[in-house]
């Protein structure tokens, strides 16, 4: 039953076993894109595919209110040294330390090359190499996000990519946030464009007259950022699906109701209206608690508004018969960010199919991993975190498996080889291994 719902608290739905929740399942199914968003992007695309920098000149009059000159979309060094004086000591001090950390994972996360016998005398194994030219997107209109910033062009650095090219909105001035400038610049970012949008993936993808083209794009965004990344994927390697933000709360009655809400209320004031926001818990009492405090915290902050958009469709309180059922549904919503808040929490950890990413126990706020925990909070949204994984390090190298076989290795396996193409009707195949062992 639904006991109750309201502009600014959300109803509580329980559940039980062996019963459908029409609501749950309408929670469940959000789309990953937007459809209505892919027509617009695929106009937009196929517009600066043709006219190049007159294309993007046009979108970004339209979408981000700015007659802005190609030659005045990069920002060039004069304007980050600017930037990065204008920053104070304490902001300066916290974007340092967060780049430090995630540095520090990305580095730990690095695989190395590697090999192992072939058999016969030969190696086998893969090795590593940097991209060449890669494209971050950092969201910069309902907040210039400097933290994607560094949970982005930082993990490319540590990488050793030469070439990171960073897009992002600018303000009706043609200004771009200081702060997420100086990210920028402490990321190794090389190319910083005030471009957003649509406009800035078409811009990464296929290039213009002026700027060239990437080999791969990351970032999250809004759900055109998100429908035209899709679009370009073959011109361009990407990340994953990372769309408006989303978060699982599972708790159990030793959790604080509070807590439980500010987690929740952190998500849904992104602003795009799309956000979601779970709690799952066997206990109906937390489940009413909870409900009061996102009522009252939420008129107290400065996104209230977006916020009560957000929350009739888009957060649900649901009490379940105990936490495995709750750790199940969970698991089916795959969400960006799920939260244990439960006794025990690192057990229930190992018992997480399809999550970005896991925040275990009651001192560790999901917005912990937004900022300065470490790994990257670019993660899968919209349920495919039950395919995709959250960024890496990795996504910035290439993979290269080598085979270096023996004589002793190919007469060893020059049956098989041959077998294989007469069953497939490949004899060249075949005889480019017999031909080996035949005398001149």
């Amino acid at each position: 039953m639904v006991v109750i719902m309201s502009n600014v608290e959300p109803g509580i739905e329980v559940l039980t076993r062996g019963r459908v929740s029409a609501r749950l399942e309408a929670f469940l199914r959000r789309p990953p894109f937007d459809r209505s968003a892919e027509r617009t992007a695929a106009r937009v695309l196929a517009d600066i595919r043709e006219n190049g920098n007159r294309a993007v000149a046009r979108w970004v009059r339209k979408f981000d209110r700015v007659p802005l000159k190609p030659a005045e979309w990069r920002i060039d060094g004069r304007e980050l040294g600017q930037a990065e004086r204008r920053v104070d000591a304490v902001t300066r001090g916290a974007v340092q330390s967060a780049h430090q950390r995630i540095a520090a994972f990305a580095k730990a996360g690095l695989k190395k090359d590697w090999s192992m016998p072939s058999g016969r005398g030969g190696r086998l194994g893969e090795q590593f190499a940097p991209l060449d030219r890669v494209g971050v997107y950092v969201p910069g209109g309902a907040a210039p996000l400097a933290s994607t910033a560094l949970m982005t062009a930082t993990l490319a650095q540590v990488a050793g990519v030469p070439e990171i090219v960073a897009c992002t909105p600018c303000g009706g001035d043609g200004r771009v946030n200081p702060v997420l400038l100086h990210a920028l610049s402490l990321a190794g970012a090389t190319e910083v464009y005030r471009v957003g949008g649509i406009q800035a993936i078409g811009l990464m993808a296929y290039g213009t007259e002026t700027i060239r083209k990437v080999q791969k794009i990351v970032g999250p965004g809004g759900a055109y950022v998100t429908a035209a990344k899709r679009l370009v994927y073959g011109d361009v390697a990407l990340d994953l699906v990372a769309g408006p933000s989303e978060i699982a709360v599972l708790a159990d009655d030793s959790a604080a109701a509070s807590h439980v809400a500010a987690d929740l209320l952190s998500q849904a004031e992104h602003g795009t209206g799309h956000e979601k926001a779970l709690l799952v818990t066997p206990s109906l009492a937390l489940a009413e608690a909870v409900r009061r405090e996102v009522g009252r915290q939420a008129r107290t902050l400065s996104r209230r508004e977006a916020i009560e958009r957000m929350i009739p469709q888009g957060l649900l309180l649901a009490v379940v018969d105990d936490l495995a059922a709750g750790m199940d549904l969970c698991n089916r919503f795959a969400p960006e960010h799920l939260e244990l808040m439960v006794r025990n929490a690192a057990a229930w950890r190992k018992r997480v199919r399809c999550a970005g990413a896991v925040f275990v126990g009651p001192w560790t706020p999901e917005a912990a991993g937004d900022y300065v925990a470490g790994p990257s909070h670019v993660l899968p949204t919209g349920g495919t975190a039950a395919m995709f994984a959250g960024l890496t390090v990795d996504d910035f190298r290439r993979r290269t498996s080598f085979v270096q076989f023996t004589q002793a290795d190919l007469r060893a396996t020059r049956a098989a080889i041959e077998a294989f193409g007469r069953i497939e009707g490949l004899d060249a195949h075949a005889r480019s291994a017999a031909v080996r062992f035949e005398r001149a």
